[in-house]
């Protein structure tokens, strides 16, 4: 198994495999629609999301961009496994706001942090196994554990993984798409080379 590409989303920028894709002042969300923009990532459905989903959105664009062969994988045996510390909060809170007036099904079905796997799983087609996970902090040794897991029991042939989180305008997204096969190239798949990816300062 090998990581055979990563991004980090933080600090104004988007940068896979230590290359700097996109940079930006904006924060938060008007960050994250300037990227959709300038990055072409033609999604229809973007400006209804959450900032949690266009956040995935924009992550998982960079990521698999020319790193992953659609036509090399069925449908299920490619799977998505997220995590974050603040669940769907910004989404739940402008429901909350929202509902005091009139309560907005538009703004409901964002309530649940799972669904940016459902947006992502839509658009790239991973139907495989998915999950996603709410933890205090990046959690490299369960990531890696559990994407193993999947892979050594023959569930997975593919997997996009990682951590998406989203606090008021702080944006923090890491994410790692995992083959089960070997390589030459990319990093092997280990805890250590998920936390070595994620603690990468860049600075700001």
């Amino acid at each position: 198994m090998y990581i055979k590409a990563a991004i980090l989303l933080r600090n104004g920028r988007i940068i896979k495999d230590d290359v700097v894709i996109f940079r930006s002042a904006e924060k938060g969300v008007l960050f994250l629609n300037e990227a959709y923009e300038r990055l072409a990532v033609n999604y229809p459905r973007f400006y209804k999301m959450d900032t949690l989903s266009k956040m995935g959105t924009v992550a998982a664009a960079v990521l698999l961009k020319d790193s992953f062969d659609p036509a090399a994988r069925q449908p299920d045996e490619a799977g998505i496994v997220l995590s974050n510390r603040n669940a769907s909060i910004e989404a739940d809170a402008q429901y909350w706001e929202a509902s005091q007036e009139y309560p907005s099904p538009a703004l409901f079905v964002y309530t649940l942090p799972n669904i940016v796997i459902g947006e992502l799983s839509i658009r790239y087609q991973f139907k495989g196994e998915n999950a996603f996970f709410v933890s205090e902090a990046f959690d490299a040794e369960w990531l890696h554990w559990y994407v193993t897991d999947l892979m050594t029991r023959n569930l997975l042939k593919t997997c996009m993984c990682g951590w998406l989180d989203v606090f008021d305008d702080q944006l923090d997204a890491c994410l790692f798409l995992v083959e089960s096969d070997t390589s030459e190239t990319g990093s092997t798949f280990t805890a250590e080379n998920l936390k070595s990816i994620y603690n990468k300062n860049y600075g700001k």
